[in-house]
């Protein structure tokens, strides 16, 4: 078996630098010696994203416009966050009710995956929050206009084979979570 090394960062420094894009140009030395000096990696804050299901087994999702890949799309409650200042769980809370006005008592944690680990350094972590309950209004930034759209559990394997779900993090989400609550019922 092969031993796989660490690339070796000769040097480093941002290109872009602005709150909302950063964009870090490194040097790098690969393993047989060979040099690049143009590896970009886009430095992005982590992403909690939850799975929220009401007590009537119906999940809670969102859709809104994605200006990345220009469409309208159905996903579920993320967002980003500082984990110098919050934690992945708070941060999932938060989000769940900021987007929805659903609130959960407690989450458990599905998993941490990396979204693009080649150019990437961002960590994505996955709950599920059970019996989340409608009890505030949503608290939107200016760049969101979001639809609440509840749909029963049985219904969501269709919407992924059929690419009306197909956002990876929560598509990730859902096999998790689904399998998840499986296992423990």
């Amino acid at each position: 078996m092969k031993l796989i090394q660490k690339w070796k960062r000769l040097s480093s420094y941002f290109v872009f630098d602005h709150p909302w894009c950063r964009i870090r140009q490194d040097k790098v030395e690969l393993p047989n010696g060979i040099i690049i000096d143009d590896f970009f990696i886009h430095v992005r804050p982590d992403i909690a994203l939850v799975l929220p299901i009401t007590e009537q087994q119906e999940i809670v999702f969102v859709r809104q416009y994605r200006h990345g890949v220009e469409q309208i799309l159905l996903e579920l409650p993320a967002g980003a966050f500082n984990p110098e200042k919050e934690t992945p769980e708070a941060a999932a809370l938060r989000e769940l009710t900021e987007e929805t006005g659903y609130i959960a008592e407690s989450i458990v944690k599905l998993a941490t995956l990396y979204d693009n680990p080649v150019k990437d350094t961002n960590s994505v972590h996955l709950f599920l929050a059970n019996s989340v309950k409608l009890l505030s209004t949503t608290s939107l930034d200016i760049t969101e206009e979001i639809e609440v759209v509840l749909i029963p559990i049985e219904a969501v394997w269709l919407k992924i084979q059929t690419g009306e779900i197909c956002v990876a993090g929560s598509v990730a989400a859902l096999f998790l979570g689904l399998n998840y609550l499986q296992a423990n019922n």
